[in-house]
């Protein structure tokens, strides 16, 4: 069949593409790819990857694209599951014999409701999704497709067995061809990462149990299934060889360091290659192992902190101490690792107090950039079933992300700390962060040595000063 695999369009620079942690609008505007579609993309000939959002397509001009095309299959989340629900049924309006389907957590934990929620959407896939695209797109009847629910003739929700998780993860084709064949790379921007960056996954799965996490609970597992060093550095290969503008590699699987032998391998091999790379990295990892991947071209590690309370991480099953994470963070500092920080506001435990010891503590470590999200209970989630039985979410109604125009809600509300309360406490973590005299300087060092770097930051504090501006005048 001729298909489209489809980040609809949805808010103004909303990134709701799977490889995106929290789907919402950022507080500087930037992309990561939709690898999670690129990958079925890569199995089956002649189909395209289309990223509305990215590419800034307006409702007409991706409807006027997907028209043409047998199956449509869009990645969705709980945030924009609405408006791609809506474009589906425009969709259909348009030509009634195009097969739609959604993949994306969402679908994957409530793909009865979903189904249910649009007669446009006719099927979803539950598990990891990519050999299921492979076999509808060639034309398999969705009564044989393991792994997906779907609407029979009659309008019947009809449940196939589950799909198997994939074990050989070296058996997929790779997903940089597909990226350099159907995007334009200068689309994604990712503030702390060079430009233009790649991002892809050496692995899937994520052994931690950190309640808030989406995809380990929901599409990927716990289980951490890995492709070969060999394989990993062969498609390093092809991007360098193939997309020679491209200056930094994100490796974005959950925690890339958790099988540390493997990781120091692929570095070591990076290092052959002569390229600038980055990853996810929990902050637990020994010096020994940081030394390597530094010697070895890694720039930066994407750290997630979350928060400066040792209860709450233990409330939340992070499997991590503050303590640890001192020593890591100072690890790093001997040893020039740029830190990019995530922190969460809202999780169980939080109060006023915390909040405080959180932003103390971001400063303290002082990574190089932070990024400060709110608590977001998704549907499949341990945090989601924690607010529904603690009453921390308003009873009987549709869970609220996001803002009509995308922007993150806190969703969350305590007895003793107001949803209103956490929401405000976003803007008071960026200010007490970032307008500290030493960080300043710090960003201002940074854009001195490159006219870039300066073109580049000041962007970025125009819509760093935007997002505080309207973050502290809104709360709808």
């Amino acid at each position: 069949m001729k298909t489209l695999f489809l980040q609809a369009p949805s808010f103004d620079g909303f990134d709701g593409g799977a490889g995106s942690r929290y789907q919402a609008k950022r507080e500087i505007r930037s992309f990561w790819y939709p690898t999670w579609l690129a990958q079925p993309a890569a199995l089956v000939p002649g189909s395209r990857l289309l990223d509305a959002p990215a590419d800034g397509l307006s409702v007409a001009q991706a409807l006027a694209i997907a028209s043409e095309y047998e199956l449509v299959i869009l990645h969705t989340s709980t945030p924009s599951f609405p408006t791609d629900a809506r474009f589906a049924e425009l969709l259909k309006e348009r030509n009634a014999a195009t097969l739609v389907g959604m993949v994306g957590a969402k679908v994957a934990v409530d793909a009865e409701g979903s189904l249910r929620a649009s007669r446009a959407i006719d099927f979803v896939a539950r598990e990891e999704f990519d050999y299921t695209c492979r076999d509808i797109a060639q034309g398999m009847p969705l009564t044989q497709v393991d792994g997906i629910s779907y609407r029979a003739p009659d309008g019947a929700i009809c449940h196939n067995p589950p799909r198997a998780m994939i074990e050989n993860m070296d058996e997929l084709p790779f997903v940089s061809p597909v990226y350099k064949r159907d995007l334009d790379i200068h689309n994604y921007f990712i503030g702390y990462l060079d430009y233009p960056y790649v991002s892809l996954y050496t692995g899937r799965g994520c052994r931690s149990r950190c309640t808030f996490c989406l995809w380990p609970q929901t599409v990927g597992g716990h289980r951490y299934r890995t492709r070969s060093p060999e394989n990993v550095l062969e498609e390093v290969r092809w991007i360098k060889e193939n997309m020679p503008e491209v200056k930094e590699i994100m490796f974005d699987d959950d925690t890339f360091t958790d099988f540390r032998p493997r990781a120091e391998e692929i570095a070591r091999g990076l290092g052959k290659l002569g390229v600038t790379w980055s990853c996810n990295a929990k902050a637990n990892v020994p010096y020994s192992t940081l030394k390597v991947m530094k010697d070895n071209g890694l720039r930066l590690l994407l750290v997630g902190y979350e928060s400066g309370d040792d209860q709450i991480l233990l409330n939340i099953k992070k499997g991590l101490r503050t303590d640890i994470a001192r020593r890591f963070a100072a690890d790093c500092k001997a040893l020039g690792i740029t830190v990019h920080g995530t922190f969460i506001l809202g999780l169980p435990g939080e109060t006023r107090e915390t909040i405080a010891k959180s932003i103390a503590f971001a400063k303290e470590i002082n990574p190089h950039t932070i990024q400060v999200s709110l608590a977001a209970p998704y549907p499949g989630t341990r945090l989601y079933e924690q607010a529904v039985e603690n009453d921390w979410i308003p009873p009987n109604r549709t869970i609220n992300l996001v803002n009509e125009s995308g922007v993150q809600l806190a969703a969350i509300s305590y007895p003793h700390l107001s949803s209103e309360e956490i929401y405000h406490g976003v803007e008071a973590f960026y200010k007490s962060f970032y307008f500290r005299p030493t960080k300043i300087w710090e960003i201002v060092s940074e854009m001195v040595g490159s006219w870039d770097m300066t073109r580049r930051r000041l962007r970025e504090g125009v819509e760093f000063f935007h997002f505080l501006r309207s973050h502290g005048a809104t709360h709808s």
